[in-house]
């Protein structure tokens, strides 16, 4: 019974992992579509679309990163030994770290976007 579980949660784990890599092929896909298109016809607006292009992007990471993280407590539920915990702490911490900054960043943008840089309600 067990073995069944483990085989289960690995499977689980490596379907959320695929779920992470599509969401950043189609997102990567997409930022790469909308810069090619934003240098085609001439935009007085540039520096905004890039900026728009690199937020949208920066969500998508976020919410892969959020999946990978998934998955790596799913794997850290099953892992055998102590190295193994070890190397998903690490990784978990990481991608925690990672998904803070670039959440952080997105949010700064957004306020700096709105005008609204102080976090005071307009």
């Amino acid at each position: 019974m067990e073995a069944i579980i483990t085989n289960l949660i690995t499977w689980l784990a490596t379907g959320i992992d695929f779920v992470t890599g599509i969401i950043i092929g189609f997102a990567a896909l997409e930022a790469t579509v909308k810069t090619i298109m934003l240098y085609f016809p001439y935009r007085k607006n540039m520096d905004d679309s890039k900026e728009r292009i690199r937020l949208s992007l920066g969500k998508s990471l976020t919410l892969s990163l959020e999946f990978a993280l998934a998955a790596d407590i799913l794997r850290s539920a099953i892992a055998p030994t102590w190295d193994e915990i070890g190397k998903l702490a690490a990784i978990i911490a990481l991608r925690t770290i990672l998904n803070y900054f670039l959440s952080k960043e997105i949010e700064q943008a957004t306020k700096k976007k709105t005008g609204n840089a102080f976090g005071l309600e307009k």
